[in-house]
């Protein structure tokens, strides 16, 4: 059954042991994998307190005390998030963390930044005053003038609200999951020296 070889399959590229360690090297003991951990943990405050703000409506976020306390926990999860991310991004890119057939697992993580700066566009465009309309009216000539106005229309609130809250998130969730599945499969990436110590020990 197509069930059964689906789970083998999954089994034999994820087993437990890799989807959960409960051991790993010295040198994951480094605050670079730290800043990996707080962009994850600053995205799920993002999604949180964005599943508030989209329940609630510009109304409530930009009137009410609790509004504007819940809206400005978004955002500066949102920085928290961008901030903690282009840290370990660089810090990954000077490590090379795609050596030993990690290519995809660092191809991820650069797509989920590309795709987190539309959706914080997308957001700033979505915010309901007169900053997210200088915003968009500024950004829809540059849009205009590479040929995907037409496409995606910065001065459409129902288009950018869609964007922001759902296919966007969707994607850097799908991306978020498959970097960490990719990084349980292949493991962390050792630093340069390490690696050079193991291959003069196989010499």
């Amino acid at each position: 059954m197509w069930t059964t070889k689906v789970r083998e399959r999954a089994v034999r590229e994820m087993p437990p042991e890799k989807l959960l360690p409960d051991r790993q090297p010295s040198y994951v003991s480094s605050w670079i994998y730290v800043f990996g951990v707080v962009t994850i943990a600053a995205f799920v405050v993002v999604i949180a307190s964005g599943v508030v703000l989209g329940m609630k409506g510009p109304e409530w976020w930009h009137l009410t005390g609790l509004g504007h306390f819940v809206n400005s926990m978004h955002l500066w999860a949102v920085e928290i998030f961008f901030f903690a991310m282009v840290v370990h991004l660089w810090g990954k890119f000077f490590m090379g963390a795609w050596r030993g057939g990690r290519g995809r697992t660092w191809v991820t993580g650069a797509v989920t930044f590309l795709v987190a700066i539309g959706a914080a566009f997308t957001g700033y465009v979505s915010q309901q005053n007169f900053d997210s309309q200088w915003i968009a009216f500024e950004a829809k000539d540059g849009l205009n003038a590479v040929g995907i106005g037409s496409f995606f229309n910065v001065a459409n609130f129902g288009q950018m609200y869609t964007w922001h809250v759902i296919l966007l998130p969707t994607v850097v969730v799908l991306l978020i999951v498959g970097h960490v599945l990719l990084v349980r499969r292949a493991g962390v990436v050792p630093p340069y020296a390490a690696r050079l110590a193991k291959g003069a020990d196989d010499e």
